[in-house]
């Protein structure tokens, strides 16, 4: 039984449709991404895997329960686009915070706060207001807090936009080792065509529709082209494919 499942989800506000009959799926130990264009209904379907927004029609199943369920926030790591966090408080009492929501007790909360803060290689900056962060540290501290609570499933949304190169290849790194030791299942949206190759599975999405899954070389053989971004384009895309979903 996938640990993600989504079946025949529509979406639509009105008579405004975002989302038509999309289907995919994703298993323990793996990363699956989510490529699309601005405005191809990406941001939406995450919302609807976090049970923060309903399907109009179809259902989505994350560890075997239907969504939304408020007891799979426990088992949930989110990052939103748009970085969630108290201004007025340090990195560490953001951290505390959030840590304080989840089932651990003090010493594994402590734990979990200095690993998250490793990886994200914000030690230096913890103890300062997140109103004095940049950008790029804000995403980075979003991350630590999306890493928490040890999440069974990650569910990512643009993690990278704005943090430099060499971050962004360790925050891989980490969700490399986060999927083959720990065995994590890992969504992510990207619009980065070399971050789409290191997914183990694809679904690109276009005016709401699925246009094709894969993985990325499976994917490009089918299509016959070298790259990932000719895939989209062949598949059904268009020639902004390299923009960034919202």
């Amino acid at each position: 039984m996938p640990i993600l499942h989504v079946a025949n989800v529509s979406k639509s506000y009105g008579k405004h449709q975002i989302l038509s009959n999309v289907n995919f799926s994703a298993d323990t130990g793996q990363i699956l991404g989510l490529i699309g264009p601005s405005g191809s209904g990406k941001t939406t379907l995450i919302k609807l895997i976090m049970g923060m927004e309903v399907p109009s029609t179809g259902t989505v199943e994350v560890l075997s329960k239907k969504v939304p369920n408020l007891e799979l926030l426990q088992k949930i790591g989110y990052m939103a686009q748009s970085d969630a966090l108290y201004q007025d408080l340090t990195g560490l009492e953001n951290l505390s915070f959030f840590a304080s929501m989840f089932l651990m007790n003090k010493n594994e909360q402590k734990d979990r706060i200095a690993y998250v803060t490793h990886i994200v290689q914000l030690e230096n900056a913890i103890q300062k207001k997140v109103l004095t962060y940049s950008g790029g540290m804000k995403r980075r501290l979003s991350l630590a807090i999306a890493l928490i609570q040890n999440p069974e499933i990650l569910i990512l949304d643009e993690p990278t936009v704005g943090i430099d190169p060499e971050l962004r290849k360790s925050i891989w790194q980490e969700l490399d080792r986060l999927k083959n030791d720990e065995q994590k299942t890992i969504v992510v949206t990207t619009h980065v065509m070399d971050e789409a190759e290191k997914c183990d599975e694809l679904t690109m999405i276009r005016e709401g529709k699925v246009i094709t899954t894969g993985s990325p070389q499976a994917l490009k053989e089918a299509y016959q082209v070298s790259n990932l971004e000719d895939v989209f384009l062949k598949a059904g895309g268009v020639s902004d494919a390299h923009q960034g979903p919202r």
